[in-house]
């Protein structure tokens, strides 16, 4: 992994589900294309022809897991869940890849989860003291024994039942032989979208992945809901618990797609929204507004339009890296991001340029940047970031580092000025954040802006808290 990539937080995962179509893996194949940038570790998809299901799962990209057209061909049926995985518990390992597909005396149960579980750890080391043997080291298998170890009368009964033991953001798709079944914690962390291709319903992460099929879209899937479609249709199901929204306001910030509707709202209104209130709280005297592409361009063009700097492309990205891509010599430590982004002369030499980034995490990847853009001639650099200062880890499915690898968490904006070398350095305030957003349906989580909770991690936790790892055991 190149060191701009580690530089940026991690997209969680993507899911998607499909009901009531012929070719339901292949349009389960197209939506986890569509969001392939939520999760770039692991794919897979699991299919139900109503009396038999049926699993492929792979280490990678979509297309390379899916490479040999036969994969799709041996899976049948009209139900089709899948998922793109970043490992923010469990390790990235073949046997964590999802969706699981599991056994239990009601029949098969296929499940794919996007979010993190806060009580994972506690659940686990109660299930094993209780005898259940798990076969990954996610959090998700620990929904797939509450299923089974549940004493509720039916099926969606034991999984609202196991559901409300959980806590932590979860947004799922969930398969029997002859239901899709989506569901979203009462706080409503991450995205979920209910959707429609004529006669078949289709659920996923971000609408994006509507678009590439040709579905519409109808609605968000609501915090709490267990949504069950079957041969009768859409039916809904809420979890007992009831807690106020805390939709993940960084999904705005970074993970979405801008064409993407979360939330119910458009991520590039919201993100052009994010540009135009930095561009009011920290104008600057420049030439010409960058942006570092590609998740920073909406922002560019909102701060370009409200402050009317020109906005030029100042730096081009190669797409075309590989994840795994090795560093040739240790000396070369700036060389990671030099093979990702390139500075165009003819546009930086001799100006100040006005630098837009979505968030810094450690700042090494800015610092690298400023560097690059000062060689190519930038008279002044100055950078804008169209969110606060990051202070704190998240713990409900994005991959934050710790809080002593977070640079606003240990050092001023001064000071952080100084490290990555520009010539002034300015974030959006919580209130500019806020203000960029819709509040029609509620609140959002800011914990990773301001360290405030709305569902305490368990002691100790961090990304990889669930133990053994796999390769242990």
């Amino acid at each position: 992994m190149t060191c701009c990539e580690s530089d940026k937080p991690k997209s969680n995962c993507g899911v998607v589900g499909i009901y009531g179509h012929r070719d339901a893996a292949r349009l389960a194949y197209l939506g986890l294309f569509a969001l392939q940038h939520r999760g770039q570790e692991s794919a897979g998809i699991v299919t139900s022809t109503g009396e038999k299901m049926h699993r492929h799962v792979g280490m990678g990209l979509v297309a390379d897991v899916f490479a040999d057209v036969r994969s799709l061909e041996k899976l049948e049926g009209t139900i089709a869940i899948g998922h793109n995985r970043y490992s923010t518990t469990g390790s990235s390992l073949f046997v964590n890849a999802q969706p699981l597909l599991v056994k239990c005396k009601e029949g098969p149960i296929a499940l794919g989860h996007n979010g993190n579980l806060t009580n994972a750890g506690r659940l686990r080391r109660e299930l094993e003291q209780k005898g259940s043997i798990f076969q990954t080291s996610t959090d998700t298998e620990v929904v797939t024994h509450l299923i089974a170890r549940s004493s509720a009368p039916t099926l969606i009964d034991k999984i609202v039942d196991a559901l409300s033991q959980v806590e932590g953001a979860f947004s799922m798709v969930l398969m029997t032989l002859d239901q899709l079944i989506a569901a979203r914690d009462p706080h409503g962390f991450r995205p979920l979208n209910l959707g429609r291709k004529m006669g078949t319903y289709v659920v996923a992460s971000e609408t994006c992945a509507f678009d590439l099929i040709g579905a519409e879209y109808l609605r968000e899937i609501e915090p709490g809901e267990v949504l069950v479609i079957d041969r009768e249709g859409p039916h809904s199901y809420f979890l007992p618990k009831k807690a106020p929204r805390h939709a993940c306001i960084f999904e705005y910030v970074y993970f979405a797609r801008p064409d993407s509707v979360i939330f119910s709202d458009n991520v590039d209104k919201c993100r052009r929204k994010l540009g135009k209130n930095l561009a009011l709280e920290h104008p600057v005297d420049a030439d010409i507004v960058i942006s570092v592409p590609d998740s920073s361009n909406t922002a560019a063009i909102g701060y370009s339009r409200r402050t009317g700097i020109k906005f030029e492309i100042g730096l081009i990205r190669n797409h075309y890296i590989g994840r795994t891509f090795i560093h040739p010599t240790q000396a070369l430590r700036d060389f990671s991001v030099r093979v990702k982004f390139n500075p165009v002369r003819g546009v930086l030499e001799g100006r100040r340029v006005v630098v837009i980034e979505d968030s810094i995490v450690r700042g090494t990847t800015m610092r690298q940047l400023v560097t690059l853009l000062r060689k190519a001639g930038a008279k002044e650099v100055h950078v804008r970031v169209s969110s606060p200062p990051i202070i704190s880890p998240c713990y409900y499915g994005m991959d934050f580092p710790t809080r002593d690898e977070l640079i606003a968490a240990n050092m001023s904006v001064e000071e952080i000025r100084q490290f990555i070398g520009a010539d002034s350095l300015e974030y959006l305030s919580l209130e500019g954040l806020l203000g960029a957003v819709p509040h029609e349906k509620g609140g959002y989580c800011t914990a990773c802006f301001t360290g405030e909770y709305p569902v305490p991690p368990e002691e100790g936790m961090d990304k990889h808290q669930l133990e053994p790892e796999a390769e242990d055991v």
